[in-house]
């Protein structure tokens, strides 16, 4: 596995990773980490591998795009030393684009994407032992919604920037659409974007395996 013992992991986004975690910092046992796919993360870490002392941070904040995140990386992030830095962003950056069609503030482009999700990792990358993004997703089986493609386009910016940059990436997508073979999106989000805790366990079981967990009997 990735992480060694006393390794610090901060978790940070959006909604998504928010979850109602603690403020300012998401921390320590219960929902100090939040209610999702981070507590998952905290759990499994601290059940199978009791032998290390994992600090797992959460920093996500409900609404962000990536520049809100941008905006608060120094004092969110890189303010907190950690050794492993956890970035999942994008949802927002395309879901104002459909709710929100006339606010154009409100819009991210995808060459603004790459631009600035490319500064946080240089940024970054140098001051930890590594990163690991995931990908945004949305909850559409059908590959030519248009929320779903403007979607796909922004995960797709994610896996080019990690191949380029050689970090693990976590395909959030990919673990909702085997999952969707089987079961419809309403089963796990009713706004095919904010998971329940079923989203939130393929959430966490798609980052674990990608930075190596051993699912120890």
């Amino acid at each position: 596995m990735l992480f060694q013992n006393g390794d610090r992991v901060v978790f940070t986004g959006d909604s998504v990773t928010d979850f109602g975690r603690a403020r300012p910092v998401g921390e320590g046992l219960g929902e100090g980490v939040g209610t999702g796919y981070v507590r998952l993360i905290h759990t499994f870490l601290n059940a199978l591998y009791p032998e290390n002392v994992i600090r797992i941070s959460n920093t996500g904040v409900s609404g962000n795009n990536i520049l809100d995140l941008k905006a608060r990386w120094q004092e969110d992030v890189l303010d907190l030393k950690p050794d492993w830095v956890s970035m999942m962003i994008g949802i927002n950056d395309v879901w104002r684009r459909f709710d929100n069609p006339d606010i154009f503030e409100e819009h991210v482009t995808p060459g603004q994407y790459e631009s600035v999700y490319r500064e946080l990792i240089t940024c970054t990358k140098p001051k930890v032992k590594g990163m690991i993004l995931m990908t945004p997703y949305f909850m559409e089986p059908n590959r030519k919604d248009p929320m779903r493609m403007a979607m796909d386009e922004m995960g797709e910016i994610v896996k080019r920037l990690a191949e380029e940059y050689g970090l693990p990436c976590v395909d959030t997508q990919q673990a909702f659409d085997e999952y969707f073979r089987y079961r419809h999106p309403d089963y796990i989000a009713w706004d095919r974007v904010h998971p329940n805790q079923v989203g939130a366990m393929l959430l966490a079981r798609a980052f674990l395996n990608t930075v190596g967990f051993a699912w120890r009997p």
